[in-house]
C-alpha cells in the first residue's frame, strides 16, 4: 500500500477542510466546512502551524496532523504541540496515523526541538493505544490545568 505524507499547502485546502471538518465532528462540534477552510487558510498563510496531509495510492486524502510551535524556557528550545491528528474512518488501521506521527517527528528533529506534546481524552481508546506504540510516554507525574474564557 503506497502512502504519501507531505506538508500541506494552500492547494490542499479543499481536501484538508473536509478532513478537518470530520475531525471536528468527531469531537462533537457542529459541521462547518466554510469555517474550517477559513481557519486552515489562516494557519497556513500566517504559518502559525505546520500541517501534514496523507494520501493513498489513488491520491485520495486520508488524514492530517497539525502541530503548533511552543517553547520551553528551561530547555531553551522549541517544542511542538501535536494538537490535531485525524485519519478518515475508511483508512484507519492502515498505518496512516503512524506515518503522520513519523512526519511530525521529522519536523521535531529538523527544527532541533526538545520534543512534542499532545493531549487526548481518556476515552480516546484508539489514540491511547497508538501513542505509546509510537514512542510517546504518558506523563502521570504532572497535573494538567486549563482556564477558559
Amino acid at each position: 500500500m503506497e502512502q504519501v505524507v507531505r506538508k500541506a499547502k494552500l492547494f490542499d485546502l479543499e481536501d484538508l477542510a473536509l478532513l478537518f471538518d470530520a475531525y471536528r465532528v468527531f469531537y462533537e462540534q457542529t459541521s462547518d466546512i466554510e469555517a474550517s477552510q477559513q481557519f486552515l487558510t489562516e494557519r497556513l498563510v500566517s504559518e502559525e502551524s505546520v500541517i501534514f496531509i496523507s494520501f493513498n495510492a489513488d491520491k485520495v486524502a486520508t488524514g492530517f496532523v497539525q502541530l503548533y510551535p511552543l517553547f520551553s524556557s528551561t530547555r531553551m528550545k522549541r517544542l511542538w504541540l501535536l494538537n490535531d491528528l485525524y485519519v478518515h474512518a475508511d483508512y484507519r488501521g492502515q498505518g496512516y496515523a503512524v506515518s503522520l506521527i513519523e512526519k511530525a517527528k521529522e519536523l521535531c528533529r529538523a527544527t532541533r526541538s526538545a520534543g512534542m506534546y499532545l493531549e487526548t481524552a481518556k476515552t480516546n481508546v484508539e489514540g491511547n493505544a497508538l501513542y505509546p506504540k509510537v514512542g510517546f510516554e504518558l506523563d502521570e507525574a504532572h497535573n494538567y490545568y486549563s482556564w477558559e474564557v
